[in-house]
C-alpha cells in the first residue's frame, strides 16, 4: 500500500471538455498516462462555468447539444513522481493551465486498510 501522509505535491490541470489527444478526450488520456506513470490517483471535476485566458466565458446550457466546459484534474503524490509525470503531460497537452503546489496530507484511508 502506498502511504500518502505528509508533505506532497498537488498538480492541477485546467483544460476543456472538448480538448482532444489523438481523437480521444484529453482528460481520459491524462488519466491513463497518470495510471501508467504509477501516480497515486487522479480526480476530474467538470465545471458549470468558467473564463479562460482569452476572457472567453463558458457556461453550461441545458439545450446545447455540444459544449466546451472547463475541467480540472487534480493529482496528489510525491514531488519526484509528479515531476516525472510532467514530461508525459507536456507531450500530450497542446494548451491549458497546469499548477503545482504543496499540500499536507493529514489523513488518507481506504477500504481494506487497517
Amino acid at each position: 500500500m502506498k502511504r500518502l501522509l505528509g508533505t506532497k505535491k498537488l498538480l492541477k490541470i485546467y483544460i476543456d471538455t472538448d480538448d482532444k489527444y489523438d481523437k480521444n478526450p484529453l482528460w481520459e488520456t491524462i488519466l491513463k498516462e497518470a495510471k501508467g506513470a504509477g501516480l497515486s490517483g487522479a480526480t476530474v471535476y467538470k465545471s458549470i462555468s468558467g473564463m479562460g485566458i482569452h476572457s472567453e466565458f463558458k457556461s453550461y446550457k441545458v439545450i446545447a447539444l455540444s459544449q466546451s466546459l472547463p475541467l480540472v484534474i487534480e493529482m496528489i503524490d510525491d514531488e519526484e513522481n509528479i515531476l516525472a509525470f510532467m514530461d508525459r503531460l507536456d507531450a500530450i497537452m497542446e494548451e491549458g493551465l497546469v499548477t503545482l503546489s504543496d499540500v499536507e496530507v493529514i489523513r488518507y484511508k481506504h477500504k481494506g486498510e487497517n
